[in-house]
């Protein structure tokens, strides 16, 4: 049916254009479909004002978080003003001082520090951008905004570095290899040997991970599903640098002793991270060797890499001068140590204060008992 009105279409055209004049079919095709511009892609959202509040005592609190409760916003408020401060409801405390929106819109991209339209990640299907002087990250879809959201990363001696990083393998509830005591849900490793992750964790607003990505439960859910993994090769191992592309940018300022940059933000479009114009051309990770757990700098494939890499990050001021790195440590090794030991001690006690419980024969092996 459709295919009968574009030919009938197509004769009315001819029939008229030839009755009144003869410039070519060719042409006026062209033209026509020359006309046709892509829109660039906008969300569209309105300006939103943000203003800075003092919690000054436990009601100023109470009422913030109250503000909304008992009508439809309240749920959207709520995930609003944990974005905004980067940080759980339970981490407002009398004596800070937090960013509230003047409106409450239910798509949190409406307040995304992340422009709508990445041109230059237009050809890549799924791309996600880590800010860490804002502590946020976006996720694109072939350069189109589908996800904005908060995130907490490394503290000053065990950083998130920048660089480029690609999602790797995930599991749904993990304990850490370095402390069975950090439970972890909704865990995507993005680099192999390094152990880093991006995984649901406490918010409490500032860079506080050894190295990790935390987020709130939510976004967790949401990446876990959406990223892609790694591929697997013909031996069943992951292919590195395979899976959904992760570019973290920039450093937080770690002089800054209390809150962050997006406190001084006046609305939802006073800001706007700048992102590299060729995102797979960001150059890798450098990750220090000191930084990778013992039990993988045995397979690292570019040793000399790592073990130059803490010098390199120094010479570009991306590790302050004086700061000296936590190197990873095994907790979980720590323990088992101390328990073998103990064990060993107890023994030793055991023999020494009952010798005589120690050289009774074993009356089981007697045939006589």
């Amino acid at each position: 049916m459709k295919l009968a009105v574009i030919i009938f279409t197509c004769a009315c055209f001819i029939a008229c254009n030839s009755s009144n004049d003869n410039k070519p079919i060719q042409t006026q095709t062209k033209a026509k479909v020359s006309e046709k511009k892509e829109q660039p892609f906008s969300l569209n959202y309105p300006e939103i004002k943000y203003n800075l509040v003092s919690i000054t005592d436990v009601e100023t609190r109470t009422q913030l978080i109250n503000k909304y409760k008992d009508t439809p916003l309240n749920a959207a408020y709520l995930k609003t003003l944990r974005t905004l401060n980067r940080k759980e409801l339970q981490f407002f405390r009398v004596g800070q001082s937090v960013i509230v929106p003047d409106s409450v819109i239910n798509d949190i991209r409406a307040y995304s520090i992340f422009p709508d339209e990445y041109k230059g990640a237009q050809d890549i299907p799924k791309v996600i951008i880590i800010c860490n002087a804002m502590q946020a990250y976006a996720c694109y879809e072939y350069g189109k905004l589908v996800r904005f959201a908060a995130a907490n990363t490394g503290k000053e001696r065990t950083p998130t570095f920048p660089g480029r990083y690609a999602l790797a393998w995930k599991q749904r509830l993990r304990l850490s290899s370095l402390d069975s005591n950090w439970v972890m849900p909704y865990t995507f490793n993005f680099h192999q040997y390094a152990g880093n992750a991006m995984h649901q964790f406490a918010m409490p607003g500032r860079p506080v991970s050894h190295s990790c990505v935390r987020q709130f439960d939510d976004d967790a859910q949401w990446i876990f599903s959406w990223g892609e993994k790694a591929r697997l090769n013909e031996k069943n191992e992951y292919v590195f640098m395979s899976g959904t592309p992760l570019i973290i940018l920039n450093m937080f300022d770690y002089t800054r002793k209390t809150g962050g940059p997006w406190l001084d933000l006046a609305s939802n479009k006073s800001y706007y991270v700048e992102l590299p114009d060729k995102p797979m051309e960001v150059e890798e990770a450098l990750i220090p060797f000191e930084q990778i757990p013992k039990s993988s700098r045995g397979v690292l494939p570019n040793r000399k890499r790592y073990v130059m890499a803490q010098q390199v990050l120094r010479d570009r001021g991306i590790i302050r001068e004086g700061v000296t790195l936590i190197e990873t440590f095994d907790f979980n090794e720590q323990r088992r140590k101390k328990a073998a030991q103990e064990a060993k001690e107890k023994a030793e006690h055991d023999k020494k204060n009952h010798p005589s419980e120690q050289s009774q024969p074993d009356s089981s092996s007697n045939p006589n008992s």
